[in-house]
């Protein structure tokens, strides 16, 4: 039997916690993960993320109306919750008024970890979700997510949004910053990698397929060169 990284519930290894540096970034994650989600340890970042951030954590479920970890954090006093969501309705997170709701607390970032389809479903069954002041990215991002489609080349992954936002709460003076955010990317490109690797693998007969729909798939897979430094 192999052993499992109790932290990414990967086998130990194709782990990569061990480039994470794990560290505070005074921002508390809640990562609310569709069930879907939570069963994709090949690609899934949520785990990786919270493996990655000191105090975060993962709720599964589809609604969180009722959830009573995650209304528990949300009426914390200690605690100014807000999600991560784009929309017409959301703040930047740079913007000066965030800083000035926080007043001094800890921002609460809700993420939700699911396909923009399914997401969809779960704000509009958690109101008490769906309801919280929405905040967005102040830059443009692309997703160093190559091997998996998404919607558009700005839906970045669970961990890169948590990386992101990071930083741009620290431009803001909301989160601590000494780098150690930098080693979420490392561990991100460092399994975006893994897995083309072993896709082109497969496609050279040097392991065999894992799904019935694998020999669709015959053409090699070109390994950025920002995976490779």
């Amino acid at each position: 039997m192999r052993e499992i990284c109790y932290k990414c519930l990967r086998p130990k290894e194709t782990c990569f916690c061990r480039f994470l540096t794990p560290f505070d970034p005074n921002i508390k994650f809640v990562i609310l993960m569709h069930p879907k989600e939570a069963k994709r340890q090949r690609t899934g970042t949520g785990r990786l993320a919270c493996a990655g951030i000191l105090g975060a954590e993962i709720l599964v479920g589809i609604d969180f109306s009722q959830n009573d970890r995650l209304n528990a954090l949300l009426f914390d006093e200690r605690y100014v919750p807000f999600l991560l969501y784009p929309g017409k309705d959301a703040q930047n997170a740079t913007s000066p008024a965030i800083f000035e709701k926080l007043n001094g607390k800890t921002p609460l970032v809700v993420i939700i970890d699911s396909t923009w389809f399914c997401s969809k479903k779960m704000l509009r069954l958690s109101s008490n979700v769906s309801s919280l002041p929405k905040i967005t990215f102040s830059g443009s991002y692309r997703s160093l997510f190559t091997f998996k489609r998404e919607p558009s080349p700005e839906c970045v992954s669970t961990i890169e949004s948590c990386y992101y936002l990071i930083k741009e709460f620290s431009e803001a003076g909301i989160a601590k910053s000494d780098g150690s955010e930098e080693s979420l990317i490392k561990a991100f490109k460092e399994m975006v990698r893994f897995q083309l690797q072993k896709e082109n693998d497969r496609i050279e007969g040097k392991i065999p397929d894992s799904h019935s729909t694998d020999r669709k798939y015959q053409k090699i897979k070109q390994i950025p060169h920002y995976l490779l430094s």
